[in-house]
């Protein structure tokens, strides 16, 4: 056999040694973690999700739900590795129940809220502050009591003079997502949801959006916490990681999020 084929077949074998190392030292890191997140972050938090895949091999589930059912569902021993909840209260709770690691705490994103609809929006003017009552049919909130962007959208109307005269009109959405649906279908006339809702909506579907004053809420600190149960997870410990880098932070920002340190 010829010299050139004795250099082809070693070229091929330190190749496939190469391809062998990398896929073990890949496979090393490469775990599975289960992610509870908040509605309002469950786009963005999936994009995130397919970079971070492609980029460890780890896997990740994501589970959402409004931050108040996520949270009671941690402390009550739910399976969960890691939570984006859409405030800092819930994480705090957690922390102080001993169901989240302190440490690992972090704000990932700051949320914006809008008044929206499919249609025109109930405005005399061109912002928030010209909502006109009068043709204001029913209005959707998320509900404030288990929803960070409810409780904005209710400190919202406290601060315009018009939650008492408004609060049979009412309608309350288990989540941000249901609230935006409720908006979306036409059963109110308009709703106060995530500018991350609206942010990449096609421009058909676009509808009409008005943003809220940051003045007129308290700030809506999106935090990030290891849970207890995710401490030992190495595939958990690394998302969070990912979580803080550019990539994730490129999507937070087309989605209308604020930086924390805004």
């Amino acid at each position: 056999m010829s010299f050139r084929f004795f250099r082809t077949i070693f070229t091929l074998a330190a190749l496939g040694i190469a391809l062998l190392q990398a896929i073990q030292a890949r496979s090393a890191h490469a775990g599975e973690a289960t992610v509870a997140v908040a509605t309002n972050f469950l786009l963005p938090a999936r994009e995130i999700v397919a970079a971070f895949e492609a980029e460890t091999g780890s896997s990740v589930t994501l589970v959402a739900g409004s931050s108040g059912k996520l949270a009671a569902q941690i402390i009550a021993g739910a399976p969960f590795d890691v939570f984006l909840s859409a405030d800092e209260t819930r994480v705090v709770q957690l922390i102080e129940r001993d169901a989240a690691v302190a440490d690992t705490r972090f704000t990932y994103a700051v949320g914006r809220l809008v008044l929206w609809s499919p249609g025109p929006l109930p405005l005399k003017g061109g912002t928030v502050a010209s909502l006109d009552v009068d043709a204001v049919g029913r209005l959707a909130i998320a509900n404030p009591k288990l929803a960070p962007y409810g409780l904005a959208a209710e400190q919202t109307l406290a601060a315009l003079g018009l939650l008492e005269t408004l609060k049979d009109r009412l309608v309350f959405g288990e989540n941000v997502g249901q609230t935006f649906a409720l908006a979306a279908s036409g059963n109110v006339t308009a709703a106060f949801v995530a500018a991350s809702q609206v942010a990449t909506l096609k421009p058909g579907e676009a509808g009409h959006a008005a943003p809220v004053p940051d003045d007129m809420h308290d700030p809506i600190r999106q935090d990030g916490v290891l849970t207890a149960r995710g401490a030992g997870n190495q595939a958990a410990r690394a998302f969070l990681g990912f979580m803080k880098g550019p990539a994730a932070g490129g999507v937070i920002a087309r989605y209308g999020y604020g930086k924390a340190s805004e």
